[in-house]
Order: C-alpha cells, then sequence, then structure tokens
C-alpha cells in the first residue's frame, strides 16, 4: 500500500506542476501579447502601404515569391470542394502561386476532386491533381512527395476542413521575406460550426485556450513553438535542412517543427491570422482526434527530447519543451489518481498535518485553476461571452476529465512503441455525414470508471474530505458523461 501511496502522491506534484504551468503561459500571454499582435499589424500595414494586403498586392508583386499550397486529402467528399474553392479564391500575383491537391482518396472523392481540378485549370488556375496507388507515410508521405514536385519557395498547408480567407498568404509571407531566419509561420484555428452542440463549444474553448494564450507564450518568450498540422507556411528550404517530412511518428506537424527549430531556424504565431475550420460535432470522431494527437506528441516526446535537452536552447526553454512535448501525460496521472483515490483513503495510511493540509488544499486549488484561468483569458481576448464562458468552465473540467481513459491509453501505446495508422478526423460539411470513426467499447469501461469514481466521492464525503470529494466527483461526472455520449453517438453513426 505503501507503493500506492507513494505513486499516488507523485503523480499529485506532477499534475500540480501542469497545472501551475497554465498560470505560467497565461501570465506571458497577459505581458507581452498586445505589443506582439501590435508589431505584427504594424509591419503588414508598413508592407503594404498603408493599404490593406488585397488592395496593396500590385504595389508589392515583383517582391513576393512563388508559392506552393498543399491540400492533403483522404476520403473527404463532404469537404473537398470547398476547400479547394476557397484556395482557388486566394488573392496573390498571377503565375506565383501553385495549388497541389494531394488526393489519397479510395472513394468517389477522388472524381469529385479529378472534375473540380479540370474546371480550374480551364479557367486558369495553376492547380495539379497529385494521387497515390499506395498511402505509404499517410499525410506525412503525401507532403513529402508534393515537396518534391513543388515549384514554389515556400509551401502553405490546409487540411480539408479549412476554409482560409483570400488574403492568407498575403499576410503572412512578408514575414518570411523580412526575416531569413524564419522557419515557418502558424495562423490561428477559427471555427465553422461552433455553436452547433455543446460538443462543439467545449472543443472551441480548448482550442482557443491553446492558440490564444500557449501558442502566443510561446511565440513572445522565444520558446520552442509547433506546428499545428494546417492554416500555416514553411520555408521549403527548413523542411529539407530539418530533414523533410518523417513518417515515423503519428504528429508530423509537431516533429518537423521542433526538428526545424533544432536546426537553427525560428517559428512565427501570427494570432491575428485566422483560417476558419470544422470541429467534430460526434465525441467519437474527437477522441479519434485527440487519441491521434496524444499518442503522436507521446511520440515526439520519445524521439526528440534527447536532441532538445543536449541543445542550446535556454533552461526554461528546455522545461517548456518538456512540459508542451509530455502534456498529455496529464491524461494517464488523472486517471490513477481517480482510480486510487478511495484505496488511499480507506487505508488509512495517509495522515497529513492541518497545516500541511491547509498548504496542500491551497496548491491543489491552484494547479487544478490553471487551465480555467488559461481558457477564461482566451475567451476574454477574443471577446466572447464571458457568462456564458464562465457558465462552461465546470463542463470543460469534467470534459477534460472524461478523456482521461482514452488518452491514456493513447499514451501507453506510444511508450510501449505500438504501431497505429494516420486515422483521420471524419468531416461532416454540408451535405449528410458519410464517414464515422471506428466504433470502439471503450465507453463500457469509461462508464465503468465513473461509477467508481462516484463511489469513491461517497467515501470522501462520508469522511469529510471535501476538498479532494469534489475532484472525484468532476472525474465521476467526466467519465460518464464522455462514457454515455460515446455509446449515445455510436448509435447514430
Amino acid at each position: 500500500m505503501s507503493v500506492i501511496i507513494s505513486l499516488y502522491c507523485i503523480c499529485a506534484v506532477l499534475l500540480t506542476v501542469y497545472g501551475i504551468n497554465c498560470h505560467v503561459l497565461t501570465r506571458v500571454f497577459r505581458t507581452r501579447y498586445l505589443a506582439r499582435q501590435e508589431n505584427d499589424r504594424r509591419f503588414i500595414s508598413e508592407y503594404y502601404g498603408g493599404r490593406s494586403p488585397a488592395d496593396g498586392m500590385a504595389h508589392v508583386a515583383g517582391r513576393l515569391p512563388v508559392v506552393t499550397t498543399q491540400l492533403p486529402i483522404f476520403n473527404e467528399r463532404n469537404v473537398a470542394e470547398r476547400l479547394i474553392d476557397a484556395v482557388a479564391a486566394f488573392r496573390y500575383p498571377a503565375g506565383k502561386h501553385e495549388i497541389q491537391v494531394l488526393d489519397d482518396s479510395t472513394d468517389e472523392t477522388r472524381d469529385m476532386v479529378a472534375r473540380k481540378v479540370a474546371d480550374l485549370r480551364s479557367r486558369g488556375v495553376d492547380i495539379r491533381h497529385i494521387t497515390r496507388r499506395v498511402r505509404t507515410g499517410f499525410k506525412a508521405g503525401a507532403l513529402r512527395e508534393g515537396l518534391a514536385q513543388a515549384r514554389g519557395e515556400f509551401t502553405a498547408i490546409f487540411d480539408a476542413d479549412f476554409v482560409p480567407p483570400p488574403d492568407f498568404l498575403l499576410r503572412a509571407i512578408p514575414h518570411f521575406l523580412a526575416k531569413p531566419e524564419l522557419g515557418f509561420v502558424q495562423g490561428r484555428w477559427g471555427h465553422l460550426n461552433r455553436g452547433e452542440s455543446l460538443v462543439t463549444r467545449l472543443q472551441s474553448i480548448g482550442i482557443n485556450g491553446h492558440f490564444m494564450i500557449e501558442q502566443s507564450a510561446r511565440n513572445s518568450a522565444g520558446w520552442f513553438l509547433n506546428f499545428n498540422g494546417t492554416a500555416g507556411i514553411f520555408r521549403n528550404r527548413a523542411i529539407l535542412d530539418a530533414g523533410n517530412w518523417q513518417d515515423d511518428t503519428l504528429t508530423e506537424d509537431m516533429d518537423l517543427s521542433y526538428r526545424i527549430q533544432l536546426a537553427g531556424w525560428h517559428g512565427h504565431y501570427l494570432v491575428d491570422l485566422v483560417a476558419p475550420a470544422e470541429i467534430p460535432c460526434n465525441i467519437n470522431d474527437f477522441k479519434s482526434q485527440q487519441f491521434r494527437w496524444a499518442k503522436g506528441s507521446t511520440q515526439t516526446a520519445i524521439k526528440l527530447l534527447p536532441r532538445i535537452m543536449a541543445s542550446g536552447a535556454s533552461p526554461i526553454a528546455k522545461i517548456q519543451a518538456i512540459l508542451h512535448l509530455t502534456h498529455y501525460a496529464v491524461h494517464p496521472l488523472m486517471l490513477y489518481l481517480a482510480l486510487m483515490a478511495g484505496p488511499v483513503l480507506l487505508s488509512g495510511e495517509l495522515r497529513l498535518a492541518p497545516i500541511v493540509f491547509f498548504c496542500f488544499g491551497w496548491v491543489l486549488l491552484a494547479s487544478c485553476s490553471g487551465p480555467s484561468r488559461m481558457y477564461f483569458a482566451a475567451e476574454r481576448s477574443l471577446s466572447s461571452n464571458l457568462l456564458k464562458t464562465l457558465m462552461l468552465l465546470p463542463a470543460m473540467i469534467g470534459f477534460g476529465c472524461g478523456l482521461a481513459i482514452n488518452n491514456s491509453r493513447a499514451v501507453f501505446e506510444a511508450v510501449i512503441g505500438r504501431k497505429s495508422g494516420f486515422i483521420r478526423t471524419p468531416k461532416k460539411g454540408g451535405g449528410r455525414r458519410l464517414y464515422a470513426a471506428a466504433k470502439s467499447r471503450l465507453f463500457f469501461l469509461e462508464l465503468l470508471v465513473g461509477l467508481w469514481c462516484l463511489a469513491g466521492t461517497v467515501i470522501y464525503f462520508s469522511a469529510r474530505h471535501y476538498l479532494v470529494g469534489h475532484f472525484l466527483f468532476a472525474y465521476a461526472a467526466g467519465f460518464l458523461c464522455i462514457g454515455s455520449l460515446s455509446w449515445l453517438h455510436g448509435r447514430r453513426s
């Protein structure tokens, strides 16, 4: 039992570190965000002579380089044409924008895309339909093959569910021209269907927290910045210098962006450069996406952390890289605490002096409030309805807790080296829903653990341990809600 209690305390301490780091990131964001944002706005305004990028394009057309936009697609019938139309509408000097549709589809999407590409080519759009017989390397393999055929000096990338604005390139490319050391630029994700359901609203809050707070803070502090797989642009020379796209992790985007920075290049995040995207409305699709991100992030951590520790980065940058790449480790930590809370109390071996318990309570509250503070700060910066945000924060806590089993499985698979394919997130688009994530029986375990945590809540409240009891109740509510939604959405799909 002493081993269980020791591990319980270690997990609690590690979770506290991750939670307090949310306060650190929020603090960095609040102190540096506005100045960096204003500098970026001023630079673009000056570059185009005080005009908007679209109006000032003709005056700088000779300076703008050739850009290739890559659109990796796999069985995206519902959204492929929407994406291609949006990118074909980009404002950029004639003859300097090439579009590659990297189509690995095995269904009717391929014929649909072929017709769309042929139509656009007949209207003078420089667009190519690149297909492969074998989906080697999944998305990373498609991007790598497209890069070998690209004529652009820079490469923009958009996933199938995005609808980027027409001036995306005009607002991003000048930063590369002003900074020869810049390897990639990341834009912010917007939301096409935020208000569709409670699931999409909660996801949007989480995404906003990452892009408004975490990415802004890392960028302004000069720490390692990650590319988010889409809505960004690379300098092709930086990609090749870092070893090109590699498919040994499920987050090839994070892997490449870190390798680019380790090779001496820099990343830059543009908070005002927004590309709206579709959020998964089915909880099982979302869990599938989270599984890929959790497993891929852990794989990237195992792959790159030794190189990061041996690099010349500052100590704080290395610490932040560790916390960033291992962020999904919070889920197995949370799961262990949820499972062991009841046995630890019933063992009667864990006794804390009043002053120690008081300090423990304050530290616990400080760490657990970190994510909520980060989400609230992000919504406030985006001028969202703060009352609605406050009302949704308790649901956000339960939402995060409920994903612990799904994401813990992903982390463990990465640690033991178990391989799995790249499962893209199904997109609904404007039509009927044709795709769905593979059905999983994991919801049975989520419901079972939820009931276990509910029993633990009763035990803790009965013993008048209200502090821990409330956290156990959040776990119980999260697991039961996620498990129930997974079952319900699985029946509908």
